[in-house]
């Protein structure tokens, strides 16, 4: 049975739940939903990440996370709801590790420019991430979930504390989402974002400059002078919590 025909079965199938959430019935069944539910958006992230998300099929990702193919449709109605919910998880998770990053920092400009070289830096390191960055960068949402969200809410701190010229905050967010998502399409263009192994390590300089120097643009669009943007822009990166730094010793 082809994987379209068998999709349309299990929809097909009533499933008739009982009484009461999944939760007030047994502690046990919720997180063994929950596990499965991770199970298969880690097998999705897999897979995308060796052939893109387009090449993936539903039973790809079942088979990946050890999961039948009609419990599938238990947690998601088709592969883009699991992409989609696969990508708010990503940048959630990664939006709440910014926010510890940048928790003892009090400049706005520095806050700014720590996110946007850590967001470029995690993108050029997982090229799959930086496109699924900029997939979720030009969607219609791109302001109201994750990071985006936290951008929006950083530029209003910046123009209220004065420290940003420009008054819009919606103008300063869009054009920094702009500026970073165009230089990570090019950097991610390069023959050298393709490269593997020992040969990342004595990129990691590179990697750094090209999002410093963004950072610089970034800090200029919102009307810092060049000189105290570059300054900015090349500060020492925060350590952030404990748990935070030791993923970035891992990375």
């Amino acid at each position: 049975m082809s994987e379209v025909r068998r999709a349309r079965t299990y929809r097909r199938q009533p499933v008739e739940e009982p009484r009461g959430s999944v939760a007030e019935r047994s502690p046990r069944l919720a997180r063994r939903k929950h596990e499965t539910r991770v199970r298969l958006l880690h097998a999705a992230f897999g897979l995308a990440a060796k052939k893109g998300m387009d090449s993936v099929t539903i039973n790809e990702i079942t088979d990946a996370a050890d999961v039948g193919f009609g419990s599938f449709y238990n947690h998601f109605d088709s592969k883009e709801g699991l992409f989609t919910t696969l990508i708010e998880w990503l940048f959630e998770e990664f939006a709440d590790a910014l926010d510890g990053l940048v928790s003892d920092l009090s400049d706005p400009a520095e806050v700014l420019a720590v996110s946007v070289r850590h967001t470029l830096l995690r993108a050029c390191r997982d090229p799959v991430w930086g496109q699924l960055l900029i997939r979720e960068g030009i969607s219609a949402r791109a302001l109201s979930t994750g990071p985006g969200r936290r951008l929006l809410r950083d530029m209003r701190r910046g123009i209220a504390q004065g420290r940003f010229t420009v008054t819009d905050e919606l103008l300063c967010a869009i054009s920094a989402i702009g500026t970073v998502l165009a230089g990570l399409a090019a950097e991610l263009r390069s023959p050298s974002s393709k490269r593997t192994g020992r040969s990342r390590k004595v990129l990691r300089p590179r990697e750094e400059r090209f999002a410093e120097n963004i950072a610089t643009v970034v800090l200029q669009a919102v009307g810092l002078k060049r000189m105290e943007a570059e300054k900015i822009a090349r500060r020492p990166m925060p350590p952030g919590p404990p748990e935070y730094a030791e993923r970035r010793r891992r990375d």
